[in-house]
Protein backbone atom coordinates (compact mmCIF):
# COMPACT_ATOMS: atom_id res chain seq x y z
CA UNK A 1 0.00 0.00 0.00
CA UNK A 2 1.85 3.89 -1.15
CA UNK A 3 1.51 6.47 0.97
CA UNK A 4 1.34 9.58 -0.57
CA UNK A 5 2.73 12.94 1.61
CA UNK A 6 0.16 15.49 1.92
CA UNK A 7 0.97 18.37 0.40
CA UNK A 8 2.10 21.25 3.04
CA UNK A 9 -0.01 24.45 2.99
CA UNK A 10 1.29 27.21 0.26
CA UNK A 11 3.42 29.69 1.09
CA UNK A 12 2.99 33.02 -0.53
CA UNK A 13 2.47 33.44 -4.42
CA UNK A 14 6.08 34.06 -6.70
CA UNK A 15 6.62 35.66 -10.18
CA UNK A 16 8.97 35.09 -12.87
CA UNK A 17 9.67 37.96 -15.10
CA UNK A 18 10.95 35.98 -18.10
CA UNK A 19 12.96 38.44 -20.34
CA UNK A 20 13.33 36.67 -23.73
CA UNK A 21 14.80 37.77 -27.03
CA UNK A 22 11.05 37.51 -28.64
CA UNK A 23 8.69 38.32 -25.77
CA UNK A 24 8.69 39.66 -22.63
CA UNK A 25 6.56 37.95 -19.66
CA UNK A 26 5.21 37.37 -16.71
CA UNK A 27 3.90 34.71 -15.17
CA UNK A 28 2.35 34.57 -11.00
CA UNK A 29 2.31 31.18 -9.20
CA UNK A 30 -0.49 30.18 -6.40
CA UNK A 31 2.82 29.46 -4.39
CA UNK A 32 6.19 27.75 -4.86
CA UNK A 33 5.13 23.89 -4.83
CA UNK A 34 5.88 21.22 -6.11
CA UNK A 35 2.52 21.53 -9.07
CA UNK A 36 2.79 25.08 -10.07
CA UNK A 37 -0.48 26.41 -10.58
CA UNK A 38 -0.82 29.71 -12.33
CA UNK A 39 -2.96 32.67 -11.37
CA UNK A 40 -2.32 35.11 -13.98
CA UNK A 41 0.25 34.78 -17.20
CA UNK A 42 0.66 38.03 -19.84
CA UNK A 43 3.26 38.53 -22.30
CA UNK A 44 4.04 41.36 -24.62
CA UNK A 45 6.06 40.46 -27.89
CA UNK A 46 8.53 43.17 -27.90
CA UNK A 47 11.51 41.75 -30.45
CA UNK A 48 14.30 42.63 -27.73
CA UNK A 49 16.67 39.95 -30.37
CA UNK A 50 15.68 40.80 -33.16
CA UNK A 51 18.72 42.68 -34.61
CA UNK A 52 21.57 41.21 -32.29
CA UNK A 53 23.05 39.10 -35.08
CA UNK A 54 23.18 41.69 -37.58
CA UNK A 55 24.16 44.53 -35.11
CA UNK A 56 24.84 42.99 -32.19
CA UNK A 57 22.79 45.33 -30.25
CA UNK A 58 19.05 45.42 -29.08
CA UNK A 59 17.14 47.44 -31.06
CA UNK A 60 15.82 51.22 -29.17
CA UNK A 61 12.40 50.85 -30.02
CA UNK A 62 12.21 47.04 -28.73
CA UNK A 63 13.93 48.39 -25.44
CA UNK A 64 11.31 50.82 -25.18
CA UNK A 65 8.35 48.16 -25.72
CA UNK A 66 10.17 45.52 -22.80
CA UNK A 67 10.64 48.77 -20.31
CA UNK A 68 7.22 49.60 -21.08
CA UNK A 69 6.17 45.98 -20.19
CA UNK A 70 7.97 45.70 -17.35
CA UNK A 71 6.59 48.62 -15.70
CA UNK A 72 3.03 47.06 -16.29
CA UNK A 73 4.37 44.06 -14.56
CA UNK A 74 6.03 45.27 -11.67
CA UNK A 75 2.69 47.02 -10.82
CA UNK A 76 0.67 44.19 -11.61
CA UNK A 77 2.89 42.44 -9.12
CA UNK A 78 2.42 45.44 -6.59
CA UNK A 79 -1.62 44.92 -7.28
CA UNK A 80 -1.49 41.22 -6.91
CA UNK A 81 0.72 41.64 -3.99
CA UNK A 82 3.06 38.75 -5.16
CA UNK A 83 5.27 37.64 -2.12
CA UNK A 84 8.80 36.94 -4.32
CA UNK A 85 9.53 37.65 -7.94
CA UNK A 86 12.43 36.51 -9.61
CA UNK A 87 13.38 37.93 -12.96
CA UNK A 88 15.35 36.08 -15.72
CA UNK A 89 16.89 37.02 -19.45
CA UNK A 90 18.23 35.02 -21.75
CA UNK A 91 19.86 34.94 -25.46
CA UNK A 92 19.46 38.55 -26.90
CA UNK A 93 20.46 40.43 -23.44
CA UNK A 94 23.49 38.39 -23.05
CA UNK A 95 24.69 38.55 -26.45
CA UNK A 96 24.01 42.46 -27.01
CA UNK A 97 26.24 45.06 -26.53
CA UNK A 98 24.07 47.05 -24.85
CA UNK A 99 22.34 43.69 -23.35
CA UNK A 100 23.71 45.31 -19.87
CA UNK A 101 22.82 48.88 -19.95
CA UNK A 102 19.11 47.53 -20.69
CA UNK A 103 19.40 45.33 -18.08
CA UNK A 104 20.86 47.51 -15.28
CA UNK A 105 17.53 49.93 -16.30
CA UNK A 106 15.37 46.32 -15.75
CA UNK A 107 16.17 46.20 -12.16
CA UNK A 108 15.85 49.59 -11.54
CA UNK A 109 12.37 49.15 -12.50
CA UNK A 110 11.68 45.60 -11.20
CA UNK A 111 13.23 46.27 -7.74
CA UNK A 112 14.41 43.06 -8.21
CA UNK A 113 17.96 41.35 -9.50
CA UNK A 114 17.59 40.10 -13.22
CA UNK A 115 19.96 36.73 -13.75
CA UNK A 116 21.50 37.03 -17.19
CA UNK A 117 21.10 33.14 -18.02
CA UNK A 118 24.11 31.49 -19.44
CA UNK A 119 23.55 29.02 -22.45
CA UNK A 120 24.19 26.17 -20.47
CA UNK A 121 21.98 27.31 -17.13
CA UNK A 122 19.58 28.29 -19.92
CA UNK A 123 19.85 24.59 -21.07
CA UNK A 124 19.75 23.12 -17.65
CA UNK A 125 16.51 25.18 -16.46
CA UNK A 126 14.49 24.28 -19.61
CA UNK A 127 15.45 20.22 -18.85
CA UNK A 128 14.55 20.56 -15.26
CA UNK A 129 10.75 22.16 -16.11
CA UNK A 130 10.40 18.89 -18.90
CA UNK A 131 11.79 16.96 -15.29
CA UNK A 132 9.02 18.73 -13.38
CA UNK A 133 6.14 17.98 -16.02
CA UNK A 134 6.68 15.03 -17.63
CA UNK A 135 6.34 11.47 -16.06
CA UNK A 136 9.84 9.29 -16.44
CA UNK A 137 11.12 11.92 -19.40
CA UNK A 138 13.64 9.69 -21.75
CA UNK A 139 14.62 11.74 -24.50
CA UNK A 140 16.55 15.35 -25.76
CA UNK A 141 14.87 18.48 -24.80
CA UNK A 142 14.92 21.50 -26.69
CA UNK A 143 14.03 24.98 -25.98
CA UNK A 144 13.64 27.13 -29.11
CA UNK A 145 13.18 30.72 -28.56
CA UNK A 146 13.65 33.81 -30.10
CA UNK A 147 17.59 34.07 -29.93
CA UNK A 148 18.82 30.56 -29.67
CA UNK A 149 17.95 27.28 -29.30
CA UNK A 150 18.97 24.77 -26.04
CA UNK A 151 19.31 21.12 -26.52
CA UNK A 152 20.03 18.98 -23.18
CA UNK A 153 19.89 14.84 -22.71
CA UNK A 154 17.14 13.66 -20.46
CA UNK A 155 16.85 10.55 -18.41
CA UNK A 156 14.77 10.39 -15.50
CA UNK A 157 16.20 12.92 -13.58
CA UNK A 158 19.32 12.83 -14.33
CA UNK A 159 20.02 15.83 -17.34
CA UNK A 160 23.04 15.35 -19.07
CA UNK A 161 24.99 18.61 -20.38
CA UNK A 162 23.61 21.29 -22.56
CA UNK A 163 24.32 23.22 -25.64
CA UNK A 164 23.32 26.09 -26.80
CA UNK A 165 23.06 27.55 -30.46
CA UNK A 166 22.40 30.96 -31.73
CA UNK A 167 19.48 29.70 -34.13
CA UNK A 168 16.40 31.09 -32.44
CA UNK A 169 13.50 32.10 -34.65
CA UNK A 170 14.34 35.65 -34.24
CA UNK A 171 18.09 35.47 -35.03
CA UNK A 172 17.74 33.09 -37.39
CA UNK A 173 15.23 35.48 -39.24
CA UNK A 174 18.39 38.21 -38.47
CA UNK A 175 21.24 36.41 -40.12
CA UNK A 176 19.66 34.82 -43.09
CA UNK A 177 18.33 38.07 -44.08
CA UNK A 178 14.97 36.54 -44.19
CA UNK A 179 16.29 33.93 -47.13
CA UNK A 180 14.95 30.21 -46.17
CA UNK A 181 18.12 29.17 -48.33
CA UNK A 182 20.46 30.63 -46.12
CA UNK A 183 18.56 29.91 -43.09
CA UNK A 184 18.49 26.30 -44.27
CA UNK A 185 22.59 26.05 -44.43
CA UNK A 186 23.03 27.79 -41.45
CA UNK A 187 20.65 25.56 -39.47
CA UNK A 188 22.45 22.60 -41.32
CA UNK A 189 26.30 23.33 -40.21
CA UNK A 190 25.00 24.57 -36.71
CA UNK A 191 23.28 20.98 -35.71
CA UNK A 192 26.08 19.03 -37.67
CA UNK A 193 27.87 18.95 -34.42
CA UNK A 194 25.02 19.12 -31.65
CA UNK A 195 26.60 16.29 -29.96
CA UNK A 196 22.87 15.89 -27.74
CA UNK A 197 21.28 15.21 -30.62
CA UNK A 198 23.19 12.15 -31.49
CA UNK A 199 21.71 10.23 -28.79
CA UNK A 200 18.04 10.99 -29.86
CA UNK A 201 17.31 8.31 -32.06
CA UNK A 202 14.16 6.15 -30.89
CA UNK A 203 13.83 8.55 -28.07
CA UNK A 204 11.61 11.51 -27.38
CA UNK A 205 11.90 15.02 -28.36
CA UNK A 206 10.77 17.51 -26.27
CA UNK A 207 9.77 20.48 -27.70
CA UNK A 208 9.63 24.05 -25.76
CA UNK A 209 9.04 27.43 -27.07
CA UNK A 210 6.45 29.98 -28.10
CA UNK A 211 6.97 29.21 -31.64
CA UNK A 212 7.20 25.52 -31.73
CA UNK A 213 4.07 25.57 -29.54
CA UNK A 214 2.13 27.44 -32.60
CA UNK A 215 3.37 24.68 -35.13
CA UNK A 216 1.57 22.12 -32.84
CA UNK A 217 -1.40 24.06 -32.15
CA UNK A 218 -1.76 24.13 -36.29
CA UNK A 219 -1.46 20.75 -36.38
CA UNK A 220 -4.02 19.65 -33.25
CA UNK A 221 -6.52 22.17 -35.72
CA UNK A 222 -5.65 20.81 -39.03
CA UNK A 223 -5.43 17.13 -37.70
CA UNK A 224 -9.09 17.79 -36.28
CA UNK A 225 -7.40 16.34 -32.68
CA UNK A 226 -10.26 16.38 -30.16
CA UNK A 227 -8.48 17.98 -27.32
CA UNK A 228 -6.69 21.44 -27.17
CA UNK A 229 -4.15 20.89 -24.74
CA UNK A 230 -0.64 22.26 -25.41
CA UNK A 231 1.50 20.37 -22.98
CA UNK A 232 1.66 16.44 -23.37
CA UNK A 233 0.25 17.13 -27.05
CA UNK A 234 2.57 14.42 -29.24
CA UNK A 235 2.88 13.51 -32.84
CA UNK A 236 5.15 10.68 -34.26
CA UNK A 237 8.41 11.59 -35.75
CA UNK A 238 7.57 10.87 -39.51
CA UNK A 239 4.28 12.90 -39.32
CA UNK A 240 5.90 15.82 -37.81
CA UNK A 241 8.60 16.01 -40.27
CA UNK A 242 5.78 15.64 -43.12
CA UNK A 243 3.94 18.48 -41.27
CA UNK A 244 7.53 20.72 -41.19
CA UNK A 245 7.71 20.07 -44.40
CA UNK A 246 3.95 21.23 -45.71
CA UNK A 247 4.58 24.08 -43.69
CA UNK A 248 7.45 25.93 -46.00
CA UNK A 249 6.23 24.80 -48.94
CA UNK A 250 2.80 27.33 -47.88
CA UNK A 251 5.41 29.82 -46.25
CA UNK A 252 7.11 29.83 -49.77
CA UNK A 253 3.47 30.22 -51.40
CA UNK A 254 2.75 33.23 -49.26
CA UNK A 255 0.37 31.45 -47.59
CA UNK A 256 1.21 31.50 -43.88
CA UNK A 257 -0.53 34.49 -42.98
CA UNK A 258 -4.32 32.89 -44.00
CA UNK A 259 -3.15 30.79 -40.49
CA UNK A 260 -5.45 32.57 -37.24
CA UNK A 261 -4.43 30.01 -34.56
CA UNK A 262 -1.36 32.07 -34.58
CA UNK A 263 -0.63 35.28 -33.04
CA UNK A 264 0.15 37.45 -36.54
CA UNK A 265 3.75 39.03 -34.96
CA UNK A 266 4.78 35.42 -34.65
CA UNK A 267 3.56 34.53 -37.98
CA UNK A 268 7.12 35.45 -39.51
CA UNK A 269 8.72 32.93 -37.43
CA UNK A 270 6.91 29.81 -38.24
CA UNK A 271 9.06 28.74 -41.14
CA UNK A 272 12.30 29.10 -38.86
CA UNK A 273 10.86 27.20 -36.48
CA UNK A 274 9.72 24.63 -38.57
CA UNK A 275 13.22 24.82 -40.38
CA UNK A 276 14.86 24.06 -37.40
CA UNK A 277 13.07 21.22 -36.26
CA UNK A 278 12.89 19.62 -39.24
CA UNK A 279 16.73 19.20 -39.22
CA UNK A 280 16.72 18.03 -35.71
CA UNK A 281 14.35 15.30 -37.13
CA UNK A 282 16.55 14.31 -39.77
CA UNK A 283 19.90 14.21 -37.60
CA UNK A 284 18.53 13.07 -33.89
CA UNK A 285 15.85 10.47 -36.00
CA UNK A 286 13.10 10.71 -32.42
CA UNK A 287 10.75 8.38 -32.40
CA UNK A 288 8.47 10.99 -30.76
CA UNK A 289 7.69 14.77 -30.73
CA UNK A 290 6.36 15.51 -27.32
CA UNK A 291 5.21 19.47 -27.15
CA UNK A 292 5.97 20.43 -23.40
CA UNK A 293 4.44 24.26 -21.71
CA UNK A 294 6.72 23.66 -19.16
CA UNK A 295 10.01 25.39 -19.28
CA UNK A 296 12.88 27.68 -18.24
CA UNK A 297 10.61 29.58 -15.86
CA UNK A 298 9.12 26.53 -14.43
CA UNK A 299 12.01 24.76 -14.18
CA UNK A 300 13.83 27.90 -12.38
CA UNK A 301 10.82 27.31 -9.57
CA UNK A 302 11.04 23.60 -9.73
CA UNK A 303 14.93 23.75 -8.64
CA UNK A 304 14.70 26.05 -5.85
CA UNK A 305 12.70 22.92 -4.12
CA UNK A 306 14.30 21.17 -1.55
CA UNK A 307 15.09 17.42 -2.89
CA UNK A 308 12.38 15.40 -1.08
CA UNK A 309 10.02 18.06 -2.99
CA UNK A 310 11.41 17.87 -6.19
CA UNK A 311 11.04 13.59 -6.28
CA UNK A 312 7.28 13.64 -5.34
CA UNK A 313 5.32 12.49 -8.16
CA UNK A 314 3.50 16.15 -9.80
CA UNK A 315 0.65 14.60 -11.03
CA UNK A 316 -0.54 12.98 -7.83
CA UNK A 317 0.10 16.08 -6.04
CA UNK A 318 -2.00 18.20 -8.87
CA UNK A 319 -4.78 15.68 -7.77
CA UNK A 320 -3.95 16.24 -3.97
CA UNK A 321 -4.82 19.92 -4.74
CA UNK A 322 -7.60 19.52 -6.46
CA UNK A 323 -9.21 17.00 -3.94
CA UNK A 324 -8.84 19.43 -0.95
CA UNK A 325 -10.16 22.58 -3.24
CA UNK A 326 -13.20 20.54 -4.42
CA UNK A 327 -13.97 17.14 -3.06
CA UNK A 328 -16.19 16.74 0.35
CA UNK A 329 -13.46 15.01 1.94
CA UNK A 330 -10.00 14.98 1.30
CA UNK A 331 -9.32 12.16 3.89
CA UNK A 332 -12.05 9.69 2.10
CA UNK A 333 -9.95 10.04 -1.55
CA UNK A 334 -6.88 8.83 0.78
CA UNK A 335 -9.28 6.22 2.00
CA UNK A 336 -10.31 5.43 -1.61
CA UNK A 337 -6.56 4.80 -2.70
CA UNK A 338 -6.21 2.17 -0.64
CA UNK A 339 -10.29 0.23 -0.85
CA UNK A 340 -9.02 0.03 -4.48
CA UNK A 341 -5.68 -1.20 -3.91
CA UNK A 342 -7.82 -4.02 -1.64
CA UNK A 343 -10.02 -4.31 -4.48
CA UNK A 344 -7.30 -4.95 -7.52
CA UNK A 345 -5.29 -7.70 -5.22
CA UNK A 346 -8.13 -9.40 -4.16
CA UNK A 347 -9.22 -9.73 -7.91
CA UNK A 348 -5.74 -10.22 -9.25
CA UNK A 349 -6.06 -7.06 -11.27
CA UNK A 350 -2.48 -6.31 -12.95
CA UNK A 351 -1.24 -2.75 -13.31
CA UNK A 352 1.92 -0.88 -14.75
CA UNK A 353 3.63 1.10 -12.36
CA UNK A 354 2.25 4.03 -14.58
CA UNK A 355 -1.72 2.55 -14.48
CA UNK A 356 -1.48 2.17 -10.72
CA UNK A 357 -0.23 6.09 -10.21
CA UNK A 358 -3.16 6.85 -12.89
CA UNK A 359 -6.15 5.08 -10.34
CA UNK A 360 -4.67 7.00 -7.79
CA UNK A 361 -4.90 10.53 -9.47
CA UNK A 362 -8.81 9.24 -10.16
CA UNK A 363 -9.65 8.17 -6.93
CA UNK A 364 -8.35 11.75 -5.26
CA UNK A 365 -10.36 13.14 -8.48
CA UNK A 366 -13.62 11.21 -7.76
CA UNK A 367 -15.31 13.24 -6.19
CA UNK A 368 -14.38 16.63 -7.50
CA UNK A 369 -17.85 16.85 -9.18
CA UNK A 370 -20.42 17.05 -6.17
CA UNK A 371 -21.35 20.83 -6.30
CA UNK A 372 -22.41 20.49 -9.75
CA UNK A 373 -25.78 19.99 -10.77
CA UNK A 374 -26.56 16.21 -11.07
CA UNK A 375 -27.41 16.23 -14.49
CA UNK A 376 -24.02 17.32 -15.62
CA UNK A 377 -21.55 16.15 -13.36
CA UNK A 378 -20.44 13.36 -15.59
CA UNK A 379 -20.21 15.76 -18.48
CA UNK A 380 -17.90 18.45 -16.11
CA UNK A 381 -16.03 16.34 -14.49
CA UNK A 382 -14.58 14.78 -17.72
CA UNK A 383 -14.39 18.21 -19.28
CA UNK A 384 -12.40 19.79 -16.14
CA UNK A 385 -9.76 16.88 -15.77
CA UNK A 386 -9.35 16.18 -19.67
CA UNK A 387 -8.46 20.53 -19.74
CA UNK A 388 -6.76 20.62 -16.52
CA UNK A 389 -3.51 22.83 -15.68
CA UNK A 390 -1.34 20.28 -15.11
CA UNK A 391 1.25 18.27 -15.81
CA UNK A 392 3.21 14.66 -15.06
CA UNK A 393 0.36 13.14 -17.47
CA UNK A 394 -0.07 12.74 -21.14
CA UNK A 395 -3.14 12.98 -22.97
CA UNK A 396 -4.24 9.30 -23.12
CA UNK A 397 -3.63 9.08 -19.18
CA UNK A 398 -5.57 12.42 -18.85
CA UNK A 399 -8.20 10.78 -21.06
CA UNK A 400 -8.19 7.11 -19.17
CA UNK A 401 -8.38 9.39 -15.66
CA UNK A 402 -11.40 11.23 -16.93
CA UNK A 403 -13.46 8.47 -18.28
CA UNK A 404 -13.11 6.75 -14.84
CA UNK A 405 -14.40 9.33 -12.81
CA UNK A 406 -16.80 10.12 -15.62
CA UNK A 407 -18.00 6.40 -15.37
CA UNK A 408 -18.59 7.03 -11.95
CA UNK A 409 -20.89 9.42 -12.27
CA UNK A 410 -22.89 8.29 -15.47
CA UNK A 411 -22.77 4.66 -14.88
CA UNK A 412 -22.67 2.68 -18.23
CA UNK A 413 -25.71 3.70 -20.03
CA UNK A 414 -24.46 3.31 -23.97
CA UNK A 415 -26.97 5.83 -25.10
CA UNK A 416 -25.73 8.78 -23.65
CA UNK A 417 -22.05 7.37 -22.76
CA UNK A 418 -18.96 9.65 -23.37
CA UNK A 419 -18.18 11.85 -26.09
CA UNK A 420 -16.66 8.90 -28.98
CA UNK A 421 -13.63 11.59 -29.49
CA UNK A 422 -12.35 10.94 -25.95
CA UNK A 423 -12.61 7.37 -26.19
CA UNK A 424 -10.40 7.82 -29.20
CA UNK A 425 -7.75 9.04 -26.79
CA UNK A 426 -7.47 5.11 -25.00
CA UNK A 427 -7.10 1.90 -26.10
CA UNK A 428 -9.66 -0.71 -25.30
CA UNK A 429 -7.95 -2.15 -22.11
CA UNK A 430 -7.99 1.24 -21.08
CA UNK A 431 -11.76 1.61 -21.56
CA UNK A 432 -12.25 -1.59 -20.12
CA UNK A 433 -10.11 -0.69 -16.85
CA UNK A 434 -12.15 3.27 -16.37
CA UNK A 435 -15.17 1.43 -16.63
CA UNK A 436 -13.88 -0.95 -13.61
CA UNK A 437 -12.23 1.70 -11.47
CA UNK A 438 -15.96 3.54 -12.42
CA UNK A 439 -18.13 0.95 -11.38
CA UNK A 440 -15.39 0.27 -7.83
CA UNK A 441 -16.35 3.97 -7.50
CA UNK A 442 -20.05 3.87 -7.78
CA UNK A 443 -19.67 1.36 -5.00
CA UNK A 444 -17.55 2.84 -2.45
CA UNK A 445 -19.17 6.28 -2.93
CA UNK A 446 -22.83 4.80 -2.03
CA UNK A 447 -21.63 3.02 1.03
CA UNK A 448 -19.57 5.81 2.27
CA UNK A 449 -21.04 9.25 0.80
CA UNK A 450 -18.07 10.33 0.99
CA UNK A 451 -17.00 10.42 4.51
CA UNK A 452 -14.20 8.94 6.17
CA UNK A 453 -13.77 6.42 8.73
CA UNK A 454 -16.79 3.98 6.37
CA UNK A 455 -14.77 2.31 3.64
CA UNK A 456 -11.59 1.00 6.39
CA UNK A 457 -14.33 -1.08 7.60
CA UNK A 458 -14.77 -3.32 4.27
CA UNK A 459 -13.03 -5.73 2.63
CA UNK A 460 -12.52 -7.85 -0.23
CA UNK A 461 -12.52 -11.62 -0.29
CA UNK A 462 -12.01 -13.80 -3.15
CA UNK A 463 -13.31 -17.37 -3.42
CA UNK A 464 -13.15 -18.93 -6.83
CA UNK A 465 -15.16 -16.50 -9.53
CA UNK A 466 -17.24 -15.09 -6.75
CA UNK A 467 -15.72 -11.84 -5.21
CA UNK A 468 -17.43 -10.65 -1.54
CA UNK A 469 -17.80 -7.26 -0.08
CA UNK A 470 -17.27 -8.19 4.02
CA UNK A 471 -18.57 -5.29 5.81
CA UNK A 472 -17.95 -4.84 9.68
CA UNK A 473 -21.37 -6.00 11.75
CA UNK A 474 -21.43 -1.52 12.84
CA UNK A 475 -22.50 -0.54 9.37
CA UNK A 476 -25.37 -3.28 8.44
CA UNK A 477 -27.68 -0.23 8.35
CA UNK A 478 -25.50 0.64 5.31
CA UNK A 479 -25.92 -2.33 3.40
CA UNK A 480 -29.10 -1.86 0.51
CA UNK A 481 -30.10 -3.72 -2.27
CA UNK A 482 -29.13 -0.63 -4.42
CA UNK A 483 -25.34 -1.70 -2.99
CA UNK A 484 -25.36 -5.19 -3.93
CA UNK A 485 -26.58 -4.15 -7.55
CA UNK A 486 -23.44 -2.25 -7.92
CA UNK A 487 -21.09 -4.65 -6.46
CA UNK A 488 -22.58 -6.97 -8.94
CA UNK A 489 -21.72 -4.98 -11.76
CA UNK A 490 -18.59 -4.16 -10.37
CA UNK A 491 -17.87 -8.06 -10.26
CA UNK A 492 -18.95 -8.49 -13.55
CA UNK A 493 -16.36 -6.29 -15.14
CA UNK A 494 -13.98 -8.03 -13.41
CA UNK A 495 -14.90 -11.28 -14.71
CA UNK A 496 -16.67 -12.42 -11.09
CA UNK A 497 -19.81 -12.97 -9.55
CA UNK A 498 -20.80 -10.37 -6.30
CA UNK A 499 -21.79 -10.62 -2.97
CA UNK A 500 -22.21 -8.95 0.46
CA UNK A 501 -21.24 -10.33 3.73
CA UNK A 502 -21.89 -9.29 7.40
CA UNK A 503 -18.89 -9.68 9.55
Amino acid sequence: MRKYPRPSKPDSSVAVIDIGSNSVRLVVYEALERSLVSIFNEKALCGLGREVQSTGLLATDAINKALTALRRFRALCRVMKVGRVYAIATAACRDATNGPDFIAKAERICHVPVEILSGPREAYLAAQGVVSSVYQPNGIVGDLGGGSLELTDVRGHRIGRGITLPLGSLALQDASKKSLKRADRIVKSALAGAIPLKAGEGRTFYAIGGTWRALARIHIIQSGYPLRVMHGYSVPAAEALDFVRRLRRLAASQMLADIEAVAEARQPLLTYAALVLEHIIRIAKPKTILFSTYGVREGLLYSMLPAAERSRDGLICAAQALNGLLSRSAHHAEELIEWTDRLFRTAKLHETEDERRLRHAACLLSDIGWRMHPDYRSEQTLNLIMHGNFGNIDHQGRAFVALSVYYRYAGFNEVNGPSPVICELVTSPMDERARILGAAFRVAHLISAAQPGVLSATRFKRSGRKLTLVFEHRLVDLVADRVGGRLKQLARLVGRSGSIVLR
